[in-house]
């Protein structure tokens, strides 16, 4: 940790990494406590967002001037609803102009791939390395990414559990893996991720103290308060695991979990879009049918009892609807 710290402060330092600033409210649902933060990070991301959109109009409306032998026509060049009618197809939709926690959504952009050197703390293993998320939901927030590209909807490995174990075991706090858009990655490149246990950061704590007690290793049980397909698997992970066992014990876990959710890979070897989340003795795995609540990013930290929205408006919606509704909607029924 020693590392990340001084990897953290070297880019605040340098403006490569924002500081964190946030405003939160706290409601109860069923007797879980639910944080809604507003984190102005995630407005700076949506800012980044709309720089690389305005970017790639300007290309666009250039490569035409000159392939046309004149000017631009700056309307249809600025104006992306404009240029999709011009050229006969849909206007682009809101839902293609939200961008997730993350960083801003570009295909032709893997920051995992060359990490930004401001950003990276350096190798986790042979597989992984990590880096700091440019756009953190919390200090410390970290990306083990694998060093050679992956699809993200490919199912979790032992090598990428082993990433997270490293780091679990000596420092606790939550790993988790946003798999596919609608469980709220903005990435493909193969990565987990990893927060440390910190005063309002997610956990699985107030979730675990809902389950039977005494369960033994790769028990599976579901929350009574949590109405979608999900289930816990009891798994040694967390702060004093041994790392190496606590890798295959995960795996194995993982496994059990997409067996009983039938979360299989299909023709393509992809796994549907889900979330997992595993720290202090639990595992959480649940499918997903969509990322939004009403216009609302939510991903695996959300299960965790943290939700991020971009703009304090959004917290009418979480507080009208319930935590624990929203939660449901964005998930499978079962």
């Amino acid at each position: 940790m020693d590392a990340v710290r001084a990897r953290s402060s070297q880019a605040i330092a340098s403006g490569e990494l924002q500081p964190i600033v946030a405003e939160e409210v706290l409601i109860q649902d069923q007797g879980l406590p639910f944080t809604i933060r507003w984190v102005a990070a995630l407005a700076a991301k949506d800012a980044a967002a709309r720089e690389i959109a305005k970017d790639a109009a300007a290309r666009d409306a250039a490569a035409r001037g000159e392939a046309a032998g004149g000017p631009a026509v700056p309307d249809a060049a600025g104006d992306p609803a404009a240029r999709s009618a011009a050229a006969g197809a849909p206007a682009p939709s809101a839902r293609q102009a939200v961008v997730l926690p993350g960083g801003p959504r570009d295909p032709d952009f893997n920051p995992f791939l060359k990490p930004d050197p401001a950003l990276l703390v350096g190798p986790v293993g042979e597989h992984h390395a990590a880096i700091l998320n440019k756009f953190p939901v919390c200090l410390h927030h970290l990306v083990l990414a694998r060093r050679a590209f992956a699809e993200q909807l490919s199912p979790l490995e032992e090598i990428d559990f082993r990433a997270l174990a490293s780091i679990l075991s000596a420092e606790g706090g939550l790993g988790f893996y946003n798999g596919g858009a609608a469980a709220g990655a903005s990435q493909r490149h193969k990565h987990v991720q990893w927060i440390p246990d910190a005063p309002g950061n997610a956990s699985l704590r107030a979730l675990a103290a809902g389950l039977p007690a005494d369960q033994a290793q790769g028990a599976i049980v579901r929350h009574p308060a949590l109405d979608l397909a999900h289930c816990f698997v009891r798994v040694d992970a967390g702060l004093g695991a041994d790392a190496g066992s606590s890798a295959r014990a995960m795996l194995i876990a993982f496994g059990q979990a997409c067996a009983a959710l039938d979360l299989r890979p299909g023709a393509d070897g992809l796994l549907p879009p889900c979330n997992m989340l595993v720290g202090d003795g639990w595992m959480l795995v649940l499918p997903r049918s969509r990322e939004h609540f009403q216009g609302v990013s939510l991903n695996a930290l959300s299960f965790g009892g943290v939700l991020y929205v971009r703009d304090p408006v959004q917290v009418d919606a979480i507080r009208a609807a319930g935590p624990l509704r929203a939660l449901a909607s964005v998930g499978v029924p079962g």
